[in-house]
């Protein structure tokens, strides 16, 4: 038997003695999904494959408990009869059910938190809408924050610090000769922060090193949209692969210069900025 076919088999013995689930999206993993989660054995995330705070699988590193993945397209025509058959298929050990208070499912989400109990026949617990000093905390919520720049409160409703992953690409060239060097990044599926530069911290195989990270359009050079991140006090000669940036603070918003001295000498406060954000996070 191949090593594959073990590990589904494994698998699925595993989601048959499943008896309690969460059921939702999911994307961020953050601190209000987290009350749902440590009630039960697993997760059945809703994955709809637009932009995220946790794109696919990332979020199965976010916890401990088994990740079962309905794909929208394909369960979005279900009744939520069907939608419940289906889980009472797929779990037949299923005694418990948790969701959100504002949970909806079945074609055109006609089903309700009530209706799933009457469906059911089973527990069901619906946790109520989760608060930090006053800010319900949702996914939308933790995106608007991140467009704004204000990573301290996005962070603060995820309950860790905001990162996203990307592959390493060729750049300009320009920042090693005439600025400082950088990693340039392509990232897919994220929902990335405001423009700006930040303090970071970046995951290069498996160490992590102090940064300072910018996102956005060099409108001071060529225009074009990037990702960079400068690695503080490590000469990175050359990186391959996925790099993954975690989000720190805000340093500044994006903005052009008149040469690229100036831009240096803003990069080197920039650099000294992020120093003290990290040194008082540390």
């Amino acid at each position: 038997m191949s090593a594959d076919k073990v590990l589904q088999e494994r698998s699925l013995n595993i989601q048959n003695n499943i008896r309690s689930i969460a059921i939702g999206s999911f994307d961020g993993m953050h601190a209000a999904h987290q009350k749902l989660i440590e009630q039960v054995d697993a997760l059945v995330i809703i994955e709809r494959n637009t932009g995220y705070l946790t794109p696919g699988y990332k979020r199965s590193l976010y916890t401990e408990k088994m990740c079962c993945f309905y794909y929208f397209e394909k369960i979005k025509t279900y009744t939520p009869s069907e939608f419940v058959a289906r889980l009472q298929e797929d779990f037949p050990l299923l005694e418990r059910i948790v969701v959100g208070y504002d949970f909806a499912f079945g074609k055109n989400k006609t089903g309700t938190p009530e209706i799933l109990s009457e469906l059911f026949g089973r527990e069901v617990i619906v946790v109520d809408e989760i608060s930090f000093e006053g800010i319900p905390i949702h996914s939308r919520t933790i995106k608007a924050y991140l467009r704004e720049g204000d990573i301290v409160m996005a962070n603060r409703l995820l309950g860790r610090h905001y990162s996203i992953e990307g592959n390493v690409i060729s750049g300009q060239g320009l920042g090693k000769k005439a600025l400082v060097p950088t990693l340039n990044l392509k990232i897919f599926y994220y929902q990335l922060p405001m423009e700006g530069v930040y303090a970071t911290r970046s995951k290069i195989g498996t160490k992590w090193f102090p940064s300072v990270s910018f996102l956005g359009h060099r409108v001071t050079t060529d225009g074009s949209f990037a990702v960079e991140t400068h690695i503080l006090d490590e000469t990175i000669e050359t990186a391959e692969g996925e790099v993954q940036v975690e989000f720190m603070d805000l340093i500044r918003k994006n903005k052009k210069f008149d040469s690229l001295q100036a831009l240096k000498m803003q990069i080197e406060a920039d650099i000294a900025q992020t120093r003290k954000i990290l040194l008082s996070r540390d």
